[in-house]
């Protein structure tokens, strides 16, 4: 029971000196400054029980009751908390898991039992509080009521349809009431086993009636597009002990254990961070120690542990193994080590055991500089914010440096073991994500061509001969189903080339596709050197008054600079005037992250016609006198 629980301890975070002391501290101070919630995402970054992060989440609400933090990563969520069981305990971890994250949550809980009654209520509180976000979650005596072990296997085929229909119509209406994200936590398997290993050979099972259950659900939340909270699966690695205290269920009907309530909430945070798009993004990559045994520049080639023929060395080709597989998915790899350049690409170039290769890594940095220097280069290169880094290094000095100079980069307690390694980066969910494009497994070869861009660029003698050199080719097209996936993501986790930064569900997006009076543009750009994939979106609705607004345009940030911004623009005035728009409206709204596009429109020579206390500027160019920007881009259709 001891190891179990020390399981659930998310072992990846590291300790914090005097935490509770810290925590004293900011109780005591009381001030609601960016430094206050700073100190405070440090403490949630950090191991603790149930008992510390429920003190840490009193004492930041108390703190941050009147005024929500400064800096936030995201929108802040509100996040309606349904189901039939007693879930008040699991509001602190998953306050915490967003606090963990940079995200302010505020949580809707309903009465005891009460879901369905408050989801049909119109004047209930749920409706008052109007979530973002609605996660369901069904305690497992709840959901089985209709089985029983005397059932016949077309009754219970019956019921697991009707279950199953129960459960998706309270998805439907609560997607149609709140237009939010849909979280679904699996049936947790608590119900005791009647036959044992054979337990599928009896239908009405209530014990395997959950597992079939939930297999149902994942092929239901795939379809309807609803995020899964899997608890099924880390039970099945951590054990139905730790999750779950008959006991506890019996006196006051909570289903999942005060130990596991951490965790459950990190699970949570970490599927809401991910719809947000505030998953991490690449895999930075220390080399001696970290991906080979010993220390290239001592050792010599031959002398690392890499590889079969050693325990130690095929431990460390595991961790390059599942490095591969992240990038296969669309982690972005980058490389940083204290190290002579030339003896760190050595053996990616020829040592035979090496799985991972230099087209593998889109930056790599190997000098004697200082690390959090090196991982800003990176996020530089890589056009991505600190905040999407995740730091591999066995140094704890290292580590600890790069905590404390780089706060927001993610900074994993490294196992002394690299076969564990893997393991604890899955457990961490850095790099969750709720749908995985096309898009996402060429990333690799995405940042390869950007590389071959720079090349182009610092060889060319003028912008103009970059830029026709390029050959480049927009693809545009209406949004449809099948690219519907891919702009769904692009909106709801691109920050910095975001004008509107609203995130919007497939549904959301589906009724522009939809609505007349409305467009809706997918670009894709080719050049010389590959096919960059869909790069841009642009939602926007023609208005009784004659003007178009451009309700989203999003763009990666890769191709900025190439003019794609002007060639985009042309469209889009195409469009609404296809439309009959008069005038077309363009929309800023400011984020942290977006500063970037700040002056978009006033460049491409819209005029500001107003902006509010809160930054929120709108602009508008008259379509009658437009004319199409010039660019070195050819538009295709398709």
């Amino acid at each position: 029971m001891i190891a179990a629980a020390s399981a659930l301890a998310m072992p990846w975070l590291p300790a914090a000196p005097d935490f509770r002391g810290r925590l004293r501290a900011l109780r005591d101070s009381a001030d609601a400054t960016s430094a206050t919630w700073n100190e405070a995402r440090l403490l949630a970054n950090s191991q603790g029980d149930f008992t510390q992060l429920s003190a840490l989440d009193q004492v930041v609400r108390r703190i941050f009751a009147d005024r929500q933090p400064e800096g936030l990563a995201a929108d802040p969520i509100r996040l309606a908390l349904l189901g039939s069981s007693t879930l008040t305990h699991l509001q602190a971890g998953i306050r915490v898991g967003a606090l963990r994250r940079g995200m302010w949550a505020t949580i809707y809980e309903n009465d005891y039992g009460q879901y369905l009654q408050e989801l049909l209520d119109p004047n209930s509180g749920l409706s008052q509080f109007q979530p973002t976000a609605v996660l369901f979650a069904f305690d497992a005596r709840h959901i089985t009521a209709g089985v029983h072990a005397s059932l016949g296997a077309s009754e219970v085929d019956a019921e697991l349809e009707s279950v199953c229909a129960r459960i998706a119509d309270c998805w439907d209406m609560a997607h149609s009431k709140f237009q939010c994200a849909i979280l679904q936590q699996t049936i947790m398997p608590a119900l005791p086993e009647l036959v044992g290993g054979n337990e599928f050979r009896l239908p009405g099972s209530r014990a395997d009636f959950i597992g079939r259950l939930n297999m149902r659900l994942r092929e239901l939340a795939l379809e309807r597009g609803v995020d899964l909270v899997a608890i099924d699966r880390r039970i099945a690695q951590d054990g139905l002990q730790v999750w779950h205290d008959p006991a506890l269920w019996c006196r006051a009907k909570q289903e999942v254990s005060f130990a596991a309530a951490p965790f459950y909430g990190d699970l949570v945070a970490r599927l809401i961070a991910a719809r947000m798009g505030r998953s991490a993004k690449c895999l930075v990559l220390d080399l001696d120690n970290t991906i080979w045994g010993g220390v290239i520049g001592d050792d010599g080639l031959d002398g690392v542990a890499l590889g079969h023929g050693s325990a130690l060395g095929e431990a460390f080709t595991y961790v390059q193994e599942y490095a591969l597989e992240l990038a296969r998915r669309g982690v972005i790899l980058a490389v940083c080590s204290k190290n002579d350049e030339a003896n760190a690409l050595e053996a990616f170039d020829r040592h035979p055991e090496m799985l991972l290769r230099r087209e593998h890594i889109a930056s790599f940095v190997a000098n004697w500089n200082d690390k959090a220097a090196n991982l800003r280069a990176i996020a530089e290169e890589v056009n991505i914010g600190l905040d999407a880094l995740v730091f591999l290094d066995d140094n704890p000095v290292e580590r600890g440096l790069v905590r404390q100079e780089l706060p927001m980069v993610a900074v994993p307690e490294a196992p002394d073991d690299p076969a564990l390694v893997p393991g604890m980066l899955s457990d961490a969910g850095y790099f969750e994500a709720v749908a995985i494009t096309a898009e996402d497994r060429q990333r690799t070869q995405l940042y390869q061509q950007n590389r071959e861009h720079r090349t182009l660029k610092a060889s060319a003698t003028d912008l103009t001969s970059y830029l026709k050199g390029l050959e480049m080719q927009l693809y545009c097209r209406p949004l449809d189903q099948s690219g519907l996936t891919r702009a769904v993501q692009l909106i709801n986790k691109t920050n910095q080339f975001n004008l509107t930064t609203r995130r919007r569900g497939e549904e959301d997006v589906l009724a522009f596709v939809t609505d007349p009076s409305c467009f809706s543009l997918q670009l894709r750009l080719t050049d010389r050197f590959g096919d960059n994939g869909v790069i841009a979106i642009a939602l926007g609705k023609v208005q009784e008054n004659n003007d178009a607004i451009i309700d989203t345009w999003l763009m990666s940030c890769r191709v900025l600079g190439r003019q794609v911004e002007h060639a985009t623009l042309n469209l889009i005035a195409a469009e609404a005037g296809r439309l009959g728009a008069k005038r077309l409206i363009g929309e800023y709204r400011p984020t942290p992250k977006n500063d970037m596009v700040k002056d978009h429109y006033e460049k491409l020579g819209f005029a500001l016609i107003s902006r509010s206390v809160d930054g929120v500027a709108l602009s508008a160019i008259d379509l009658a006198d437009y004319r199409p920007l010039p660019t070195h881009i050819d538009i295709m259709e398709g």
